[in-house]
């Protein structure tokens, strides 16, 4: 049987790409999926797959767990997050990172809101914004999904006692 053969000639290295990207990716702001996965924690992981997971949210790579995984230290069904082999209780016995099993120092703490804190804010500016004129309504929604205000500057309504 014939071996395959190199049909570059020579040797010759590929260059740089013709054209370099223009501006950096961005996801869409309004989907409920991307905040979802922005709100989630990054916790229990050393530098390096801190930085891992970072990049994957950033650029729309991560996926969620739909159901809960096997932990390899207990082989219980524990592990909730994606992308990690240890559940939370044997990564923090065995002071090693949850997903690559180092014992490198572990980073704690990173965006570390529930889904049940990021469903409670999110009924909060749903209520406040129901609150108020649609006129106001719109306009605050158009600055959030532009990201020039976050959801805590959205104001409560104020009843200007107007009589109709």
């Amino acid at each position: 049987m014939p071996e395959k053969v190199s049909t570059r000639s020579g040797g010759a290295k590929k260059g740089a790409p013709k054209y370099a990207n223009k501006f950096a990716y961005t996801h869409n702001k309004g989907s409920k999926k991307t905040q979802k996965i922005m709100a989630l924690p990054i916790d229990g992981l050393c530098r390096r797959c801190t930085e891992q997971i970072q990049w994957r949210k950033q650029y729309r790579k991560y996926k969620p767990l739909t159901a809960p995984k096997k932990c390899v230290s207990c082989q219980l069904k524990k592990v909730n997050k994606a992308y990690h082999v240890l559940c939370d209780g044997c990564a923090r016995s065995k002071d090693v990172c949850a997903k690559c099993q180092e014992t490198a120092q572990i980073i704690e703490g990173l965006n570390t809101k529930t889904s049940q804190e990021v469903e409670k804010e999110e009924q909060e500016l749903e209520r406040r914004l129901a609150a108020m004129r649609l006129r106001e309504r719109r306009t605050y929604a158009r600055k959030l999904e532009r990201g020039e205000i976050q959801p805590c500057d959205v104001p409560e309504a104020v009843d200007s006692g107007s009589d109709f």
